[in-house]
């Protein structure tokens, strides 16, 4: 495997690196502060990211930095996810066995959460990721569910997180103003410009404790072009071209063999 022929620890370009080895865009750092600032206030916030573009590790950033003695964090993901089971969702995660009833469930809920807040001295922040495949009910639900306390407060804070068409085919449009006009932050991740790609690389060779050169600065142009600055496709791109140069029994990863790569193994994935 390449990672033995160039002597690497770790394997550089997968998921599951390390929180605390994830490479911080300057955006994602400034996402994550006022997110932050959302969970603190007790806010609805809402990201969005053009797929492969950090959402993910955003969360992961996100929770990893909320103190335990401070945050309850509620996490789902769930495509098909209708009233009901966003509210069985967070109770079970809570512990508690949910009422049948939806009207019985949001009760339970907020009477669960008044005991966190009032008892263990803790926020709650619920994280609702893939929440441009919800359906309009559902997304009126947490309008509902915000509306506390005659409106005066919120029992927690939200932040959904989706692609862009989470706002661009449904909260921007006016049978979503309800939900839109409760929204207190909206953040939106870009792609990577030039100088961040290589920095992005250089970040994940750095974790897998690699100490020579391996990409030409050509080749980092050049990842960074056919790639667009999209993590998901520079993870691709890299790991690839560590294996094409691996084969090659090469040491250093030129533009030529980036291109070859490109056109040859990633046809589909960059010529969308």
């Amino acid at each position: 495997m390449y990672e033995t022929f160039f002597g690497m620890s770790h394997t550089p370009f997968v998921r599951d690196v390390p929180v605390d080895k994830l490479y911080e865009s300057q955006a994602m750092r400034e996402t994550i502060g006022r997110l932050t600032y959302a969970a603190d206030r007790q806010y609805f916030a809402v990201v969005t990211a053009d797929s492969g573009c950090g959402k993910s590790t955003l969360i992961r950033r996100f929770s990893e930095q909320l103190p335990q003695s401070e945050y309850i964090l509620l996490y789902l993901s769930d495509s098909k996810l209708t009233p009901r089971w966003f509210y069985k969702g967070l109770l079970d995660q809570l512990g508690l066995e949910a009422k049948f009833y939806r009207g019985d469930s949001k009760r339970q809920l907020q009477q669960q959460i008044e005991i966190i807040r009032g008892v263990q001295k803790k926020k709650v922040v619920c994280v609702l990721d893939e929440a441009h495949l919800l359906e309009k009910e559902t997304l009126e639900e947490f309008r509902f569910l915000l509306n506390y306390r005659f409106d005066s407060s919120s029992p927690m804070a939200l932040v959904l997180v989706g692609q862009t068409e989470l706002w661009d085919e449904k909260l921007r449009f006016q049978r979503y103003a309800a939900i839109r006009q409760r929204i207190d932050i909206v953040c939106t991740l870009p792609h990577l410009d030039q100088s961040e790609t290589e920095n992005y690389i250089r970040s994940h060779l750095e974790y897998a404790d690699v100490t020579q050169e391996l990409f030409t600065s050509k080749a980092y142009d050049e990842i960074h072009q056919a790639s667009g600055g999209i993590l998901r496709m520079i993870n691709r791109i890299c790991e690839k071209s560590l294996m094409y140069c691996c084969q090659q029994q090469k040491r250093l990863i030129d533009d030529y063999m980036v291109r070859y790569v490109v056109e040859h193994e990633m046809l589909v994935d960059c010529n969308k």
